[in-house]
């Protein structure tokens, strides 16, 4: 109801805020496209409107009306988002703007602890000091609390002592902490399978299976790597890397792996149940990242399930982890990108654009920098990669993509990359310019008849004029001599057009 409150653009702002833990990602991508229709763009209207005072109808209509910012009035979710979306932009908006909104929401009549330490972030990262902390008192208890379980008296290991091989005695917690575990492990494996004794025994078959499929049956794998005679001792000792899977899974990850199958397989639609599953994301390490992904066949996923899996990944809360988000984005989209044959389908188009909007980094490491060094890259790999540039990626990521391109040979597929990353106009440093001046010249001879590297040499020439030194004048009039193609007329020209004063 109070979208009408705002101007054309700062109206899909606000709409990308409202839709989901993704808001203020999604928010970003908006303004980026903007910004590319209008350089002009501001975020001043957005943040005015915000700061505008509302009617308020308190929730017991007893009780008078009351007048409050707008951005008060908002729901919890599109506050946060908010936050992390100015958080993200702040070097582009004036530092009072920044103090009015933050001075409007602390007019919240309940606001969540999340918002608060958002807001006291941004305003340390503006200069203002706060000798509050950033977590609430009861978290702070709670720390306290669970320091104190985990590390007992104190006396001596600290927190080394909770990760010690040795068996640690306490004074009198042992015996009564034992039973106490014990107690509660069979609670939490009896509420597992609630329905009968007989689906309990088909987990663990189930369970049995995977691991046997995944390589941990030592004395299967030793039959079929063919170990000549020998005993399961002499099978476990040269075949050590089995025993990371399934087995160095903690139990509960097991179960969700399981339950994640079982989801994958099914033709039904998922509900919030059945997003949460993806939680155990979040308590994996690298390691057993991927043996989880080995276990789920991720690669061999049907392109169909490819969206509703994502978003069950970008609903997750908080935000997977650098090295979690690149093992998933690998195993997941890599063999799938690297196998196209014709453009992608939408299906696997809107996963990737999903995973790359909110995992940037991940995204240019564990796919777009192996797709690109990949000797088969064809036109349905440029095509995508390109569409990625275009909608997923900041400038600063575009830079780094663009210095990928200097450390593999060129070929027609890259060249449209290439070029879809110099018509962004992303800001090149004397320092780099230069780095691609040196791969245009050295990679040049073997474009003589290219179209393509031709184009991308014009544009080169007419967007990037201001860059063009003597010295890179002088190089590139050498490249061109060899062009064969019919834009070698414009090329010169272009060339000759660039002075230097």
């Amino acid at each position: 109801m109070f979208l009408s409150r705002f101007d054309g653009q700062s109206r899909l702002l606000v709409r990308s805020l409202l839709s989901g833990v993704s808001g203020a990602h999604r928010a970003l991508a908006v303004l980026h496209r903007q910004q590319r229709a209008k350089s002009d763009t501001s975020l001043g209207n957005l943040l005015e409107t915000l700061c505008r005072d509302e009617v308020s109808r308190p929730e017991d209509e007893t009780e008078p009306l009351t007048v409050k910012p707008l951005v008060c009035l908002f729901p919890a979710l599109f506050k946060q988002n908010l936050l992390s979306f100015i958080y993200l932009v702040r070097s582009l908006l004036p530092a009072t703007a920044v103090h009015r909104l933050l001075k409007c929401l602390s007019q919240d009549s309940h606001p969540k602890p999340w918002i608060t330490a958002l807001g006291r972030q941004l305003e340390r990262n503006l200069g203002t000091y706060h000798k509050e902390p950033l977590y609430t008192e009861q978290c702070s208890w709670r720390l306290t609390e669970l320091s104190q379980r985990l590390v007992g008296s104190g006396e001596t290991g600290g927190w080394a002592e909770c990760f010690s091989s040795e068996p640690v005695e306490s004074e009198s917690q042992s015996v009564a902490d034992l039973a106490e575990l014990g107690t509660q492990r069979k609670r939490k494996s009896s509420l597992i399978n609630l329905e009968s004794d007989g689906e309990e025994l088909g987990s663990q078959s189930k369970r049995m299976k995977i691991c046997e499929n995944d390589g941990v049956d030592v004395a299967e794998q030793s039959i079929k790597t063919g170990t000549p005679g020998g005993s399961e001792s002499d099978a476990a000792a040269e075949t050590p890397a089995p025993v990371s899977h399934c087995d160095a899974l903690p139990e509960h990850i097991k179960v969700s792996v399981l339950q994640i199958k079982e989801l994958l397989d099914s033709q039904t639609e998922w509900d919030q149940s059945s997003t949460d599953v993806f939680k155990v994301l979040n308590d994996c390490d690298p390691s057993q990242v991927e043996v989880l992904c080995s276990m789920l066949s991720l690669p061999n996923l049907l392109e169909q399930t490819l969206p509703k899996l994502c978003s069950s990944v970008l609903a997750l809360s908080p935000d997977l982890s650098y090295s979690t988000a690149a093992t998933l984005i690998k195993s997941l989209l890599l063999e799938k990108v690297l196998s196209l044959s014709e453009p992608a389908s939408r299906c696997l188009v809107t996963s990737v654009t999903s995973l790359c909007s909110q995992y940037p980094r991940p995204m240019c490491h564990a796919l777009i920098g192996p797709v690109l060094e990949d000797e088969k890259i064809g036109p349905p790999q440029a095509e995508l990669l390109n569409r990625l540039i275009e909608g997923c990626l900041d400038s600063h990521y575009r830079l780094l993509v663009f210095q990928m391109t200097f450390r593999i040979a060129w070929s027609e597929a890259v060249l449209s990359v290439i070029h879809g990353l110099l018509d962004s106009k992303p800001v090149l440093s004397e320092e780099l310019f230069t780095q691609f001046t040196e791969q245009l010249v050295s990679q040049g001879p073997q474009f003589t008849k290219s179209v393509k590297f031709a184009k991308m040499m014009l544009t080169v020439l007419t967007k990037y004029s201001a860059n063009v030194t003597a010295v890179h004048k002088q190089s590139l009039t050498s490249c061109l001599m060899l062009n064969e193609t019919f834009l070698k007329k414009s090329l010169q020209a272009a060339l000759k057009r660039i002075t230097h004063t």
